[in-house]
């Protein structure tokens, strides 16, 4: 098999490809490593989303949720042992690329609970549940960058455990979870953990913040407003990028843990999928190219890529200034970006907690069905 010329030349400019997906049916039709060998797909991401697609279609978790049913399982245990059986078998497809990227990459991501978004001592605790379950040093646990998760991250990493911080809108937040990353790693070293086996990635949501702005743009109708719509997502990236350089590239602090093999935290741009039609539908991943970044895509957008993306290496790194004046002129506007990124934070986590629940009664129906 070949690899996709666009993705292999995204690959190429710095950009990890990961796939935002996964099912039982993807890992044992062969179609997971077929990505590898094809669109050059290094990683997986999951969320409750995700989870919920997969369970509610088809019937490839049915023999399983039976089998749980006979044991008795209440729904909590059996959503815990096919989620986790699903990545820890995707992470065994992952392993020769784990190994072949001296743990860069090779990654798949399990979440939290959503539920446990606003309570930062059961959201460490259950992640290190999740990476004792697992059992992979390729998993990277999803913890969200609420207020209660900063605190869960330090905590998490400090155990030695690699981290995927979700639900990333503002630079503000994103600087935040830098410093907690920072934090961890350094807990992890006093506590003796090899900080060189640890890794991290920030997940940088992209799409809904031109979702978003654009809303707040459009009910301004100004001329001046609509010349900005659909720039505020790539803005915010831009100078989130600006952000990482500053800490892993230049700060001492970073610089400090490098001589003990700390890696730096990667921006991983999630949310790429485009909302709106009158934009590029490779939007988000042909503009957002630079090196040590991730993007996660979900498969529409990565098999449009595949079919006509271009690979811009100018289009992130350099572009800070640029984008600090597509903010003031949209806070110029009123807009108020403040409430923005809340607004966005709290809609996430809500609809992670959607899935979730909605995940809980599928199951909760499949168990009853098997039972009988």
């Amino acid at each position: 098999m070949t690899q996709n010329t666009n993705l292999k030349n995204l690959s190429e400019a710095g950009v990890s490809v990961w796939l935002d997906d996964l099912s039982r049916e993807r890992i044992s039709s062969g179609n997971l490593a077929e990505l590898i060998e094809t669109k050059s797909v290094v990683g997986v991401t999951t969320n409750p989303s995700i989870f919920q697609a997969a369970l509610s279609a088809g019937d490839s978790y049915d023999p399983q949720v039976r089998e749980l049913a006979a044991q008795g399982a209440d729904v909590d245990a059996t959503i815990r042992t096919v989620t986790t059986d699903d990545v820890r078998n995707a992470c065994d497809i992952f392993a020769p690329v784990y190994e072949s990227t001296h743990g860069v990459d090779g990654r798949v991501s399990i979440e939290v609970d959503p539920r446990l978004a606003h309570d930062s001592d059961k959201t460490a605790a259950q992640a290190i549940e999740l990476w004792k379950i697992v059992d992979r040093p390729n998993l990277l646990i999803k913890i969200p960058a609420t207020e209660a998760g900063i605190p869960a991250i330090s905590k998490t990493l400090a155990e030695g455990i690699s981290v995927n911080v979700t639900l990333i809108f503002s630079v503000e937040r994103y600087r935040a979870v830098m410093d907690a990353y920072l934090e961890g790693i350094e807990a992890a070293k006093a506590a003796g953990h090899d900080v060189s086996t640890i890794h991290s990635v920030a997940s940088f949501f992209v799409s809904r913040v031109d979702t978003e702005i654009d809303k707040r743009l459009d009910a301004i109708g100004t001329p001046e407003a609509t010349e900005l719509k659909g720039k505020a997502a790539l803005a915010n990236a831009r100078l989130a990028y600006v952000a990482y350089q500053q800490v892993f590239e230049v700060e001492s602090r970073f610089q400090g843990l490098l001589s003990d093999g700390a890696r730096p935290q990667r921006p991983l741009w999630a949310s790429t999928g485009v909302k709106n039609p009158d934009y590029a539908d490779t939007l988000y991943v042909s503009d957002l190219v630079a090196p040590n970044t991730v993007n996660t895509m979900p498969e529409k957008t990565m098999d449009a890529f595949a079919d006509h993306g271009t690979v811009d290496t100018e289009s992130l790194v350099g572009r800070g200034p640029e984008s600090e004046e597509i903010f003031a002129k949209i806070s110029e506007l009123g807009v108020d970006l403040d409430d923005v990124f809340i607004t966005l934070e709290n809609e996430g986590v809500d609809k992670f907690e959607v899935a979730w629940n909605e995940l809980i009664d599928a199951t909760a129906k499949q168990l009853d069905s098997a039972k009988g």
